[in-house]
């Protein structure tokens, strides 16, 4: 935020309710200066000091919601989409629990945020106490920092508090994630009659009081990525460039013009943002099943991948199985990133640190003719999604879709990797592909939506809906148009795709679980706008208006073993070409 939209500067209050509100207020201070914008609060008793030090701070944008789950995905999905730190704060108790599910998310796919819990002091704690559990370490291994904050004391320095918060967002810096903070308050939790004069104890931090910088900032270098010295041998191999989760579209263009001057297919997954680009060799995943796609492709020598976590799955097995000379990952983010343990070289840089290190002197010419052999493929795959279904409606999507686009998991994610066209595409593309859950997806895809003033449009299908169900709550609160995209087909279709037994109802009773529920009720108890169209053509002009109105559930009913058979039939016709 440039200093000229920042709020009017005032030195640091010396009248507070109590001890819990001084830290409280120091914490969210230093948190400010450290560039923390938003914070995500539930309502709770034990987190009183906090809340009400938000509350009174003139820097921070406050969002708002009476469920920790989906609080913390929405979270979520604003630090995702904003690439900044979100804080989240909450009472004591298993409040907290409920924040486990986008903690793992964060801590997967690297998204900083920062987890600010009340606790009970340690003297209520295992000894009967009310909504008393042991918080310390709740969330394991999966905060990139944590620490148990003391209950607050004069004893301890006020620079203590500030310098925690400065060691944590470093740590954040370096290591993406979740950072959890987890304070121990005891009462007074509210003010009594009047404040208190703390200017003795915060006399100490000088001139941090009247000043906008942090107390200690910790001072990091620029990412950057060393020349490989064998890059120049490399570039005259048979590669290919395969592009999988990530955020910036900027980072992801330096990808597709990377493959554009070495001469090399791009194989861009659906979190790549360049999944939609010409450059991209679309419908990759289906061709995988025709053998004379695969037999040119095996021709490759050396891949170079950037970003992980691919979606296809049968991408995933040909870069498992193929004798490659070399194989080299890209990824800012610092973790393995390895499932099948072929990697020769990791790179844990940006995109553009690689590109910029690495020139390419002169374009080279393709050496496949592997949009030759997808020309029929993909005309197979354009008639098949000619009618309403999943497929249908997935296919016409990406040619309609504007503005953000916010993809569930199971089927809809698989089903636009698999039949997404190129073309405009939307302009950001996100998912919760870390820990691939199916809950918290509408929460965050309302917090990616906070984080632009474009349309948001989610995908999610109709369990991932009923698991998220409270957070339509949320969609009414945005000041753009949000459309939610629901593809219900009765349960969990995609176990229909995997080899689980069919004999004495199986998969019907244990797996797919049907349930027989439709969401126009639930879209007017939230105040939603509904339709629930029949034909293609219906699905195109609902969504173009709903573009234009606030918040619409477009609710697409399909029956359950649809998807299977359209994809299996599609499958063989393409392994038929």
């Amino acid at each position: 935020m440039p200093a000229s939209q920042l709020p009017e500067h005032r030195a640091f209050a010396s009248q507070h309710a109590t001890f819990n509100h001084v830290w409280s207020s120091l914490l969210l201070e230093e948190l400010y200066r450290l560039g923390v914008r938003d914070i995500a609060l539930a309502s709770g008793s034990r987190s009183a000091p906090l809340t009400m030090a938000a509350a009174a701070h003139a820097g921070f944008r406050r969002h708002l919601h009476f469920d920790e789950r989906g609080l913390e995905f929405m979270a979520l999905g604003l630090a995702k989409g904003s690439g900044r730190p979100v804080a989240v704060i909450m009472t004591s108790g298993t409040a907290v629990a409920n924040l486990w599910p986008a903690v793992a998310e964060a801590q997967l796919t690297g998204v900083p945020l920062i987890i600010l819990s009340a606790d009970r002091p340690p003297e209520l704690i295992d000894n009967g106490a009310n909504q008393a559990i042991d918080q310390q370490g709740i969330f394991g291994r999966y905060p990139v920092y944590q620490q148990n904050l003391p209950s607050p004391t004069p004893t301890i320095p006020a620079a203590f508090v500030l310098s925690s918060v400065d060691q944590a967002l470093a740590r954040q810096a370096l290591t993406p994630g979740p950072v959890h903070f987890n304070c121990m308050y005891p009462e007074p939790l509210y003010p009594g009659e009047a404040y208190l004069d703390f200017s003795d104890y915060l006399a100490p931090l000088g001139d941090w009081l009247h000043s906008r910088e942090p107390w200690s900032p910790w001072q990091q270098g620029e990412q950057h990525c060393p020349r490989q010295p064998d890059w120049v041998a490399l570039q005259g191999k048979r590669g290919v460039i395969v592009a999988g989760r990530i955020q910036d579209p900027a980072e992801a263009q330096r990808v597709a013009q990377l493959a554009e001057r070495l001469g090399w297919p791009l194989l861009a997954d659906l979190q790549s943002q360049i999944r939609f680009d010409s450059r991209n060799l679309i419908h990759m995943d289906l061709a995988l099943q025709n053998s004379c796609f695969v037999t040119e492709l095996a021709r490759a020598e050396v891949l170079l991948q950037f970003g992980a976590r691919l979606i296809s799955k049968r991408l995933g097995q040909f870069i498992k199985q193929h004798p490659w000379q070399d194989y080299w990952l890209v990824d800012p983010q610092p973790a393995r990133l390895d499932p099948d343990y072929r990697l020769r070289r990791r790179l844990v840089c940006t995109p553009g640190a690689f590109a910029a290190a690495h020139p390419v002197d002169h374009r080279h010419l393709p050496w496949h003719r592997l949009a030759e052999r997808q020309q029929g493929i993909s005309g197979q795959i354009r008639r098949a999604c000619d009618r309403f279904s999943e497929l249908g409606v997935c296919h016409r999507l990406t040619q309609l879709i504007q503005g953000q686009l916010f993809v569930g998991n199971s089927m809809p994610a698989r089903l636009m990797d698999m039949l997404g066209e190129t073309g405009k595409g939307p302009s950001r593309l996100m998912t919760n592909r870390g820990a691939s859950g199916i809950d918290g997806l509408i929460a965050t895809a309302f917090g990616f939506s906070l984080s632009s003033d474009e349309p948001t449009t989610l995908l999610l299908g109709d369990l991932s809906a009923l698991h998220d169900l409270n957070s339509l709550a949320l969609l009414g609160k945005g000041s753009r148009p949000l459309v939610v995209i629901l593809l219900n087909n009765d349960g969990g279709s995609i176990f229909r795709m995997l080899p689980v037994p069919t004999k004495d109802a199986l998969l019907e009773t244990y797996y797919c679980l049907p349930h027989g529920l439709h969401f126009e009720h639930a879209a007017a108890m939230f105040g939603l706008h509904y339709r629930a169209p029949t034909t293609l053509a219906e699905f195109e002009q609902d969504y173009a208006t709903a573009l234009e109105k606030g918040v619409t559930l477009i609710e697409i009913k399909v029956p359950s073993n649809e998807v299977a058979e359209d994809l299996k039939a599609l499958g063989s016709l393409i392994r038929g070409i």
